[in-house]
């Protein structure tokens, strides 16, 4: 099945733990990126704001932004139920939520967390293999995201990942 449209390979998950950390994360991205907004506990002005200042940010860059929880604004696409005419991305932490994404439509499924990470704290990351089965067969590019950096990157990719996606790799 040919993609609406490309998904880029390298992602940015957003947070309000970043802080302004989010700029730099953005600069060091490369162009052609995927950047998923959420800031879920934004109150909703401030998100408006916040997500217009990174399209902005992200249009000069050549960077592809999708919304997570509530579209605020339009984007390129959306992370999770939200109705889109772009890019839909899936979190995928079991088969069943991959399956979820599939009926949905889903663009790309964002399985985790491959490895331990700050954003699901004192949990074990599920490894490379164990992920992969998530989406198995699916016909869904899979972004590997949870404690993933471009090292981590290398020696998962023949696993058959599409891309990967992080927080803390790009702001460190």
């Amino acid at each position: 099945m040919a993609r609406r449209n490309p998904i880029p390979a390298r992602w940015l998950m957003t947070d309000e733990r970043m802080g302004d950390a989010l700029w730099r994360a953005l600069r060091r991205l490369p162009p052609g990126s995927g950047v998923v907004f959420r800031h879920y506990a934004t109150a909703e002005r401030e998100r408006r704001v916040l997500l217009r200042r990174v399209k902005h940010v992200a249009q000069a860059r050549r960077l592809v932004v999708v919304v997570g929880g509530k579209p605020v604004i339009a984007a390129a696409g959306v992370h999770g139920r939200a109705q889109t005419h772009g890019i839909r991305t899936w979190p995928a932490h079991s088969r069943s939520e991959a399956l979820a994404g599939k009926r949905a439509g889903a663009d790309a499924l964002f399985v985790s967390p491959v490895h331990p990470t700050r954003s699901h704290d004192g949990a074990a990351g599920i490894g490379p293999a164990r992920a992969m089965r998530i989406g198995r067969g699916l016909g869904i590019p899979m972004i590997a995201l949870g404690g993933m950096t471009e090292s981590h990157w290398r020696r998962i990719q023949r696993f058959g990942f599409h891309g990967w996606a992080a927080i803390d790799a790009w702001i460190r």
